[in-house]
């Protein structure tokens, strides 16, 4: 079986990742209005997880999900501005050597390139620095924005899991991306 090395120890190594136009990087309670600005939206949270109703639960959020456990998770800010945009993190699962990306970006900031960009970050960071086999994503079939940004990082769609959980009350079906650190490899020969 394949060995990764300390997925803990590399995402330590790695808090701050910058590209061209971001910074990942994590995320603290003074983020909290810019966070509660997109999570307290109902059109930018819809897929994603319960609109926040206010500051204080935002907040609490930060603290139970970003500041408790903080490793894989990141802050999106933008650079230009310092504003924190979204979130992404990468959970990974170090006896199968696979990783899944998910994300969330404020509505202000959709079709500008920003996830793709910080997205790609972290299937360099899984593929070239964890060694994982396999990276992938679970969207929900009515949110073809996040099917269509994983399209553009190279996961390509492999299944549609029907009735896949209960989401918001209601029975959802997911679309599952995948690519293997294989396919990575050879794409980026490509480039």
């Amino acid at each position: 079986m394949e060995s990764i090395p300390n997925e803990l120890l590399v995402f330590a190594e790695n808090q701050r990742i910058e590209t061209p136009r971001l910074i990942l990087r994590p995320i603290t309670l003074a983020d909290a209005e810019d966070m509660f600005e997109y999570a307290g939206d109902p059109e930018t949270t819809r897929f994603v997880f319960p609109t926040h109703r206010s500051l204080q639960e935002t907040k609490n959020g930060i603290a139970a999900y970003f500041m408790a456990a903080p490793l894989g998770k990141y802050g999106i800010e933008e650079k230009r501005s310092g504003k924190l945009i979204g979130a992404i993190d990468l959970r990974v699962k170090p006896n199968e050597c696979t990783g899944e990306i998910g994300y969330v970006l404020n509505k202000d900031y959709w079709g500008q390139g920003y996830m793709p960009e910080a997205a790609s970050a972290l299937l360099e960071l899984g593929f070239e620095k964890m060694g994982l086999i396999r990276i992938f994503g679970l969207h929900d079939v009515r949110n073809h924005q996040s099917g269509r940004v994983m399209e553009k990082i190279g996961l390509r769609q492999e299944a549609v899991l029907t009735a896949a959980k209960v989401s918001k009350g209601a029975i959802i079906d997911e679309a599952l991306h995948g690519l293997s650190r294989k396919e990575w490899l050879q794409s980026k020969k490509k480039q």
